[in-house]
């Protein structure tokens, strides 16, 4: 069978992107036409085209006003998921105030689930060298898995020198899954190809030679992700002084939804626990093997 990828949505309104918050004030959310329920829709039905399951990180924003909209998510199998509450960038928080956040977040995901949730993605990819802290909270708070990473050189986002596969991380809490978005490396550095504007700008055969790249040299799951806002490209145009910013977000709107269903036509996708539950059933088979014949094992990883 295939590789299994991760396709993640992180469920937010057009109005909430970090990059428009100088323009965008919180206090005026509630004023903006939203658009998040039918554009969560239209991914809904994509998938179910496709027959794919994902995980949807969920803005508690959003869900505290669309408690609907989760249940739809949550009734089609998918995996429901934090994107923290208020969409507020973690290097700007401090350990409270994000403990606040995240805490306010997942109890308004399970009220409306009737489940845990365990997994998790920073606002804008926010956990960066100045903020790995959160990790740790995340652990103490009950949370498995973080995809909040970015192993790229961005000048919102990124650890650049961070791990590129999935991998467990050991907190003062116990054990954290990190499961960073992925990258190609290229000339020495990391290259992101792993979704959101990347993927509207670049061609599409280009991400398909990646992804396949990942899968197949890499031998291991690409991570997608995607916002409901990139498939509506009649969405209101915000006054954004930031040229950089508008062109980031507006650019190639139209096309997203027809590369979708190419993607999920072409490769194979799940939810990120999933992914996850598989890489944990490879680690202990691993594991089990060097228990019963260590000697093996290690000659296998000298041939390596």
């Amino acid at each position: 069978m295939s590789q299994l990828n991760a396709f993640t949505i992180d469920v937010e309104d057009y109005y909430h992107v970090s990059a428009f918050e100088n323009d965008v004030s919180r206090d005026d959310w509630d004023n903006y036409a939203s658009r998040v329920v039918a554009n969560t829709r239209r991914l809904l039905r994509l998938l179910q085209h496709h027959g794919t399951r994902a995980t949807f990180f969920v803005l508690g924003w959003v869900a505290e006003r669309n408690p609907h909209l989760i249940r739809e998510i949550q009734d089609a199998g998918h995996e429901v998921a934090s994107h923290s509450f208020w969409h507020r960038l973690i290097y700007e928080q401090t350990p409270e105030e994000f403990r606040e956040d995240l805490i306010a977040s997942r109890d308004v995901l399970q009220d409306i689930t009737g489940e845990k949730i365990t997994a998790y993605r920073a606002p804008s990819f926010s956990v960066t060298e100045k903020s790995l802290w959160a990790l740790d909270i995340l652990a103490e708070e009950g949370f498995e898995i973080d995809s909040s990473i970015f192993p790229v050189y961005h000048d919102r986002y990124g650890i650049p020198d961070a791990p590129t596969d999935l991998h467990c991380r050991e907190t003062a809490a116990g054990s954290l899954w990190e499961v960073p978005v992925s990258v190609r490396r290229m000339t020495g550095v990391n290259l992101p190809i792993s979704g959101g504007g990347y993927f509207r700008l670049y061609p599409y055969r280009f991400t398909a030679r990646c992804l396949r790249r990942v899968n197949e040299r890499e031998q291991r799951p690409f991570v997608f992700y995607v916002h409901p806002w990139e498939v509506d490209p009649n969405q209101p145009r915000l006054p954004i002084r930031s040229r950089v910013s508008r062109t980031r977000h507006y650019v190639n709107l139209s096309r997203t939804e027809q590369k979708l269903d190419r993607l999920l036509t072409q490769f194979r996708f799940g939810r990120l626990c999933d992914v996850v539950d598989e890489r944990r059933r490879e680690t202990a088979t691993d594991a089990a093997q060097v228990t019963a014949d260590p000697g093996r094992a290690a000659a296998d990883a000298a041939v390596s």
